[in-house]
């Protein structure tokens, strides 16, 4: 369980891994995706299963018209983490990211950095496999086929992770915007699939076990009505992420038994800050450790009100610094100031007036 946080043997104590967009690309491809993300999904469910460890705070946000900036942090008393990421929908029409991230590792005990790396890739990847971990407790038993409604920057990475944990193969997408499917199904083309492009909602849901939405605008949304979902299926509510942006019908979400991250978050956050605040929930934590109850049968409709929490970027930031300790995708940064003094920083950057 104990994180290698220094991947390397640096020249001082001054140097932190860096992970550029360009080293977790090859990061990624170096594991392989599918291992990537079924191995990170082991590291979310180990921390799930020692969730009581850790500190817990809904997100620190800052809202405006056009998205939101959080910071993202959590603590186990070794070691702390946190991400900065943004959620803007309208980036695309700018040619823009709609999610970037970045995160940071330190060692509890010296307050140093460890780690920092890009996370808007990362992001992606702890996002499906957080889906795939709920779905392994929640999905009815051997489901293969999955709806992707929203088939933007997230929807492959749901589709891989639901294929390497569960084995789903048979996908049937739609998006609003059909060059959005089109380009979806060709990402995903020789990777295992079975791919149907439909042209509604109704119809990509028809036959399917597991319902993921991943949509993106900023506002209350009907993407899933409730004549459309029908008994014994696991939806997989991804979009809804923040106050006023939701996905789901309310009846729907009256017919499901739920299951959240974090209660204090996912009811700011979630779908189900349509409902009243006292409706009852399942942690999915609790579900994972045996302490609750995920499926129980064939006709139970289940439904994860998926909001993203800090304790899955402490997974994948701990993941991304074990596989370091192999894996030379790094570059070292020369961040932290190391005067031979501790006291004497100034006389540090005095010293630096010769060195030019």
């Amino acid at each position: 369980m104990n994180t290698i946080i220094h991947p390397s043997t640096p020249t001082g104590v001054n140097i932190v891994p860096f992970v550029s967009v360009d080293n977790m690309m090859r990061l990624v491809l170096h594991v392989g995706v599918e291992t990537f993300l079924a191995e990170l999904a082991a590291y979310i469910e180990d921390d799930f299963r020692r969730w009581e460890r850790f500190d817990k705070t809904p997100r620190i946000a800052s809202h405006s018209r056009e998205g939101v900036i959080e910071l993202m942090p959590t603590s186990d008393g070794e070691t702390y983490g946190f991400k900065y990421v943004n959620g803007h929908p309208k980036n695309t029409k700018d040619g823009l990211q709609t999610v970037t991230a970045f995160g940071v590792l330190s060692n509890v005990h010296t307050g140093y950095p460890a780690l920092l790396t890009e996370m808007t890739i990362l992001t992606a990847l702890r996002t499906a496999a957080t889906s795939a971990v709920a779905a392994k407790y929640l999905a009815p038993e051997n489901a293969d086929t999955m709806a992707i409604i929203g088939n933007g920057a997230q929807s492959e990475f749901q589709a891989i992770a639901f294929k390497a944990l569960l084995g789903v193969d048979r996908l049937r997408l739609f998006d609003v915007d059909p060059s959005a499917t089109a380009k979806c199904a060709a990402n995903l083309e020789g990777h295992g699939f079975k791919i149907a492009a439909c042209r509604s909602a109704q119809e990509a849901v028809e036959g399917a076990q597991i319902l993921t939405t991943a949509t993106a605008d900023k506002q209350y949304a009907t993407i899933l009505t409730d004549n459309m979902v029908g008994s014994g299926v696991h939806i997989n509510a991804v979009g809804g992420d923040c106050p006023g942006k939701t996905e789901l019908h309310r009846d729907i979400l009256l017919r499901s038994d739920i299951f959240v991250e974090y209660p204090p978050q996912t009811r700011i956050e979630g779908e189900i800050q349509q409902l009243d605040p006292d409706h009852p929930v399942e942690e999915l934590w609790q579900v994972i450790t045996g302490r609750a109850a995920g499926r129980t049968g064939p006709s139970q409709m289940t439904l994860f009100d998926s909001v993203g929490f800090a304790i899955e970027d402490f997974s994948a930031l701990r993941y991304v610094a074990d596989k370091l300790s192999a894996a030379p995708y790094f570059d070292e940064l020369d961040m932290l100031a190391d005067p031979d003094d501790p006291r004497d920083l100034f006389g540090m950057l005095m010293r630096a007036k010769g060195a030019d």
